[in-house]
């Protein structure tokens, strides 16, 4: 394994926490002339959110800021359990959201790319930095896609936990032929 943890870690892992912007996005924010908001989010990661949660799996959206709707919008869309918007002290908000699932931190996976992300990576049980994150994060993670925030990182994260636990077979069997 890459990253240097084992198998059992990976088994661990029960919920995925996301950054949005820089993670699920490329981190570009287009403001329109009224105030409203748009984002771009890659259908890999969307394809990979669905299979995560069909292996019996949450997830999370956590974000700093509020986005007037593109993460609601994004959310509703692919079913996430759990978003928190304006959460300025992820650290905090983690513990919120533990308390809230009845998990604790090394049963999280969190993927981010900004300094805010930096103790939450360090607390979980498995932390990411996006492949375009900052060099702080990357110090902390214990894996770094090879795929930028917005390009399909959110995906190359689900297959290589859902492979280092033994559940990538069976979830692709689906679309595979006969």
């Amino acid at each position: 394994m890459e990253s240097g943890l084992s198998k059992d870690t990976f088994d661990k892992i029960k919920m995925l926490v996301l950054d949005v912007d820089g993670v699920l996005s490329d981190g570009t924010i287009i403001v329109h002339s009224d105030g409203s908001e748009s984002k771009q989010f890659h259908t890999l990661d969307g394809h990979g959110i669905r299979m995560w949660k069909r292996a019996g799996h949450k997830v999370a959206f956590l974000s700093g800021r509020s986005s007037g709707g593109p993460t609601q919008k994004r959310a509703q869309q692919l079913e996430i359990d759990y978003v928190f918007e304006n959460g300025f002290d992820k650290p905090e908000v983690l513990e919120e959201l533990l308390e809230k699932a009845a998990l604790s931190a090394d049963e999280v996976a969190y993927v981010g790319d900004d300094l805010m992300d930096v103790k939450v990576i360090a607390k979980v049980g498995f932390g990411v930095a996006v492949a375009n994150a900052v060099n702080e994060v990357k110090q902390y993670a214990d894996y770094i896609t090879h795929r930028p925030g917005g390009h399909g990182a959110v995906r190359e994260v689900i297959e290589y936990i859902l492979k280092n636990s033994g559940q990538w077979q069976d979830l692709v069997k689906r679309y595979l032929p006969d």
